[in-house]
């Protein structure tokens, strides 16, 4: 009998875990190639890993060569801190991951990475609980669900946000909330206004008064860009802080890092600082009514400049300072020039030596010495020698 391997993975739903903390794990029904079936729990971190891991081991399939040949699925990263809501919603997202990895080639969804992960480890015949501590709680997918997994994430579950500091509209298309207020975000916008809803109430917030419930959301900002996209300033701006810039109508600039509040990170030449993203578009992007409605609104308050900021989460914020942008900037830049004067050196290197080599050719011979009197009568022949004589 040859190698054991998976033939389907199958996702049943999840556990809610109270030892030795709260936690959630995945319950997975794994079928295996001699016909064996088997469940076993899963955390999401370790399924992360494990993807990570994977990723290293086939860079072609992964994309990180070339993003047109990658084959192997995405998987988003854990958030800081999983909640229920996060731990639902998240479940078809991995259904289709398990779906997608047993059918890639064997190399891969037959490898041992992928078989020793599934196989059943003894917590998961046995797990450790306490019995002064109530019972997990199990939740398991629609049975509707199971059978497309286009309806396996059910409906749209809006992410519910806490808000940390009073705010109070300054227009009819806002909505004023009180600190700790829970809303539901219909549409975040890159601007740093976020549709929201508050029971009957619907209305622009800034995202910079709000929290996830479920712990901080710096997952869902992208990592910072030295390489930068290029924008247009569309809307001039004057610095109120700092850390901020000054920029006209029509400036090009480069944004390194974008942040969910909508200021984002931008590099002018050499300088960096913050700008209200909704005051600039991409540059060869065409403009739209949308847009233009936008910029016509004042841009949004700062999560730093928010004083009375009682947020719960707000110690374990990832926080980068002008500093390190600006250093990490230059560094950027500096090697870029570098590179392209390593370029030019090698060029000018290039043209110097086929300079030298075409006036080789074309040197003319060199004439040799005239023979003395001596040597052409010990060597040359009578008729040469009676010449000379």
């Amino acid at each position: 009998m040859g190698d054991e391997f998976i033939r389907h993975i199958e996702l049943l739903g999840y556990e809610k875990r109270f030892f030795p903390s709260q936690h959630y794990v995945y319950m997975f029904l794994v079928k295996w190639n001699d016909l064996s079936e088997k469940l076993v729990y899963r955390r999401f971190t370790e399924i992360y890993e494990f993807h990570k891991v994977l990723k290293e081991m086939f860079p072609i399939e992964s994309g990180d060569i070339n993003m047109e040949k990658r084959i192997i699925p995405h998987l988003p990263a854990p958030k800081w801190f999983d909640g229920q809501r996060s731990t639902q919603n998240r479940q078809g997202t991995l259904a289709e991951y398990c779906y997608a990895l047993v059918n890639l080639p064997h190399k891969i969804s037959r490898c041992l990475h992928v078989v020793n992960f599934f196989k059943v480890r003894p917590d998961d015949t046995n797990p450790v609980t306490d019995s002064q501590i109530k019972k997990p709680e199990v939740f398991l997918l629609p049975k509707d669900a199971k059978k497309n997994l286009t309806d396996i994430t059910g409906p749209i579950v809006l992410q519910t946000y806490r808000a940390v500091a009073d705010y109070e509209k300054s227009s009819t298309s806002e909505m004023s909330v009180k600190a700790g207020d829970m809303v539901d975000v219909v549409e975040k916008s890159e601007s740093g206004w976020w549709f929201c809803q508050l029971k009957n109430k619907r209305g622009w917030v800034p995202a910079a008064y709000l929290e996830p419930i479920d712990g901080p959301d710096e997952s869902e900002e992208q990592e910072p860009n030295y390489a930068g996209e290029q924008y247009i300033v569309q809307k001039s701006y004057t610095a109120m802080e700092e850390d901020e810039l000054t920029l006209k109508e029509g400036d090009t600039i480069e944004v390194i890092h974008k942040l969910l509040d909508g200021w984002w990170v931008i590099r002018k030449d050499e300088t960096t600082g913050y700008y209200p993203s909704m005051y600039l578009q991409k540059a060869g992007e065409v403009n739209t009514s949308v847009k233009s409605e936008l910029r016509n609104r004042s841009a949004p308050p700062r999560r730093s400049t928010i004083r009375n900021a009682k947020s719960i989460h707000k110690q374990n914020r990832k926080q980068i300072s002008q500093e390190t942008y600006r250093r990490n900037s230059k560094k950027y830049i500096q090697s870029q020039r570098n590179m392209k004067e390593n370029l030019q050196n090698k060029a000018n290197v290039i043209i110097e030596k086929n300079e030298q080599e075409e006036n080789k050719s074309k040197a003319q011979p060199a004439v040799p010495p005239r023979p003395s009197k001596d040597l052409i009568l010990n060597r040359c022949t009578e008729s040469t020698r009676r010449k000379i004589l």
